[in-house]
């Protein structure tokens, strides 16, 4: 641990095991000032915050409703107190016809037969039980018990603050969308009476529904019968403060965990969002600086990506691509710029040599002298001309190994044929020409043209440093996932100062009657297609014995490694 009174600073800090933010160090000023203006919950600046508590919220409202909706014990309560309802008015009507006599017409309107009132005031009641009793005529003939509002209330004396809330603001919502068609209140006798005669007064039924304070109220309609006629019907009317009650308790203990998980799911979600949007946020910001460095004069300056490859997950794959994105662009540039040099510096050699040859032919008097200048321009001009050729195919490149798209293709078909048309050229200066490829095809995935290009550079310089008598010989080997291509030639061989210089621009080892004849930029093209291949090129010297490397070489090698 560094002393914090030193002024050290940690390369990173780790916040919930895998949030790495890069160290101040690499970044620019503009992205550290960014950062102290962002909070950890700047939800006004990061929509992606918002969308990410808001798609939670959603999830856990949606289970919260679910849970309050699909309430299995109060149907059970409910279905329970109905069935112990509707007995207990099917009792009080057989308490009615055990008292009628038989064979004498009776009125329960009239009490002729019977006596309502004194059976109704025998009965023993609940509190929060009504009981009417109708006749036929569905007229009340008697009644017993308290109004069930009176036993409802609180529920059963808890405190149910955000229940009582919720359903105020429910009630206050409802009212307003229903100020204009409030139809009128009934009392509970017109209530009970529209009921029986909307429903068969023969068979018992009850039926659930609500009082004026919102309470759960059961209506038991039950028939009484003097043999078959039916003289009247019991209708009881009892409350369900236990149901209310526990109905309440339940849901607000539910809301109370809502209540909980919501804010759980909040801060979390803050904190996901940190970990998410934060170091997007710095990404954007730092490409964002780039772009309008460069668009301001006299303040270009390199775009630096903020390192998070140290995240375990996709924001550090991103910055990861991010910045292997700008390193690529930047080495991009950079070769272009040294390219543009080094053309600049090729094209100088021959126009100076131009320039020498005419202002020499205007002096000389001698026509052989006149002819031998004349020679040197020809020289030089077809020295640019070639140039300026392999320039421009060579600045082509880059752009057409991107466009052109790749096919399978069988290399060993390809390589006969080159060696079936460049052979020619080789038998003509009197060198052998010797093919070694396999029977069996060998497929790659590539572009054909470009790397027929490839063996076409290295098998005509092969044949240019070959002479009378020499020998190139082209074979191919296949090794696992790999295919190996190799030219090789009984020439001079490479000086060992230039093995490690072929390959770049405009660098040329020939002998002294062809200089001019090449740009240098042959190899440098065939190792750039190797390599957007995903293969590889080298050269080498081929010696009598590897213990000395002193030895004079027997020819040249070059390799040509590309994957299968």
């Amino acid at each position: 641990m560094r002393d914090e009174e030193s002024g050290d600073r940690q390369d990173a800090d780790v916040v919930l095991g895998d949030d790495w933010i890069a160290p101040d160090s690499t970044v620019e000023k503009e992205l550290r000032d960014s950062r102290a203006r962002r909070s950890l919950f700047s939800l006004n600046r990061s929509p992606l915050t918002r969308k990410i508590i808001t798609f939670n919220l959603i999830a856990l409202n949606v289970l919260a409703a679910g849970i309050l909706w699909l309430n299995s014990s109060r149907d059970t309560l409910a279905l329970q107190r109905a069935d112990a309802t509707l007995a207990q008015a099917e009792l009080i009507a057989d308490v009615f016809e055990m008292q009628l006599p038989e064979g004498v017409p009776v009125s329960l309107g009239s009490s002729d037969g019977i006596d309502v009132a004194a059976t109704i005031g025998s009965l023993e009641l609940r509190r929060g039980t009504k009981v009417m009793i109708f006749d036929a005529g569905s007229f009340l003939v008697g009644e017993a018990g308290g109004p069930p509002a009176l036993a409802t209330g609180p529920a059963a004396g808890r405190d149910t603050m955000i229940s009582n809330f919720l359903d105020q603001l429910w009630q206050g919502i409802s009212g307003l969308f229903s100020y204009f068609q409030q139809p009128p209140a009934l009392d509970l006798e017109d209530r009970l009476r529209q009921q029986i005669e909307a429903g068969d007064p023969a068979t018992a039924r009850v039926e659930a529904g609500t009082g004026e304070a919102g309470e759960t109220l059961f209506t038991a309609f039950s028939p009484i019968r003097q043999g078959t006629n039916i003289i009247g019907s019991v209708a009881l009317v009892a409350a369900a403060p236990e149901i209310d009650s526990a109905v309440s308790a339940e849901r607000e203990r539910v809301l109370q965990m809502f209540v909980i998980a919501t804010l759980v799911s909040i801060g979390l979600s803050l904190v996901l969002a940190s970990t998410i949007a934060n170091p997007i946020s710095d990404l954007a910001d730092a490409a964002e600086i780039g772009r309008d460095r460069n668009k301001s004069q006299g303040n270009s300056r390199r775009i630096r990506i903020p390192d998070l490859t140290a995240r375990p997950d996709e924001i550090g794959r991103l910055s990861g691509a991010l910045r292997g994105m700008v390193a690529a662009l930047y080495d991009r540039i950079d070769a272009n710029e040294q390219f543009a040099a080094d053309v600049a510096h090729e094209i100088k050699n021959p126009l100076a040599s131009l320039r020498s040859a005419i202002g020499s032919l205007r002096i000389v008097k001698k026509d052989e002298h006149r002819d031998k200048l004349l020679n040197v321009i020809e020289h030089d001009v077809r020295r640019l001309d070639r140039l300026v050729s392999d320039i421009s195919n060579a600045s082509r490149l880059d752009s057409e190994l991107v466009k052109e798209e790749e096919q399978e293709f069988n290399l060993l078909e390809m390589l006969g044929n080159l060696g079936q048309f460049l052979g020619e050229d080789a038998r003509k200066k009197g060198i052998e020409f010797i093919t070694d490829l396999p029977e069996k095809p060998i497929r790659i995935n590539g572009l054909e043209p470009r790397l027929a290009q490839v063996f076409v550079n290295l098998i005509t310089n092969a044949i240019s440093f070959c002479e009378d008598g020499d020998a190139i010989r082209v074979w191919a080997r296949r090794r696992d996932n790999r295919v190996l291509v190799v030219v090789e030639d009984t020439g001079p061989g490479i000086p060992e100062e230039a093995l490690q210089k072929i390959f770049k621009r405009f660098y040329s080892q020939r002998p002294e009657n062809d200089f001019g004849n090449n740009s240098g930029l042959g190899l440098a093209i065939s190792k750039q297609i190797v390599e957007a291949h995903g293969g590889v090129i080298w050269a080498e010297n081929i010696r009598p014995t590897e213990a000395d490397i002193t030895s004079e070489p027997l020819g040249a090698r070059f390799v040509v490694g590309l994957p299968v």
